[in-house]
């Protein structure tokens, strides 16, 4: 699969504005509005993930509140296939499975409506999962438990940042595939 080169990711990264101090001092907070905000990066960050997926095989990207929406769905929209999001509690209209996750300060949970994979086929279904940003991982692995819960085949795992230091990512390779555009440390 198409992965970017050192320059092309310098460029992305560049894009990204490092805020620290937030939300607490201590932190460096990877803000991708600026990235966002810049039409080419944002066009170019996308026609990378279509060149990446464009042959997969899958049906349906997953994206992760909020910001994953962003990415899940303009991917979604270029590869012509459904979007399906993974909302905080309280915020989908119909039945819906949940899944808790622990927080460094408490619990949290995503939900996802029980009939957000429909399809005709006798296999599980075959979902790309995405999200801005992996730190921990716990929303993230979250997500992978709660489509497994609802018998959905996780292809790969795709985040725009994976901030490596915090190895979020090493408990979701053990049950599916991570590609991060760019990690940074």
């Amino acid at each position: 699969m198409v992965v970017l080169n050192d320059k092309e990711k310098e460029y992305l990264r560049n894009k990204i504005r490092d805020v620290y101090d937030f939300p607490k001092p201590g932190i460096t907070y990877r803000d991708i509005t600026t990235l966002l905000n810049d039409k080419k990066a944002f066009n170019f960050l996308i026609d990378h993930l279509v060149k990446r997926y464009e042959d997969t095989d899958f049906e349906f990207i997953a994206g992760i509140e909020s910001r994953g929406f962003i990415f899940a769905g303009a991917l979604a929209a270029k590869l012509n296939i459904a979007f399906v999001p993974i909302r905080k509690p309280k915020k989908l209209p119909y039945t819906t499975i949940s899944e808790k996750y622990s927080l460094e300060y408490g619990v949290d949970e995503i939900e996802i409506h029980i009939d957000a994979f429909s399809t005709s086929s006798q296999n599980p279904p075959k979902v790309l999962l995405v999200d801005d940003l992996i730190a921990t991982g716990g929303t993230a692995l979250a997500a992978v438990k709660l489509l497994g819960k609802i018998n959905v085949e996780c292809v790969e795992a795709c985040f725009l940042i994976n901030l490596k230091s915090l190895k979020g990512d090493v408990q979701i390779v053990k049950t599916t595939p991570v590609y991060s555009v760019l990690e940074i440390s």
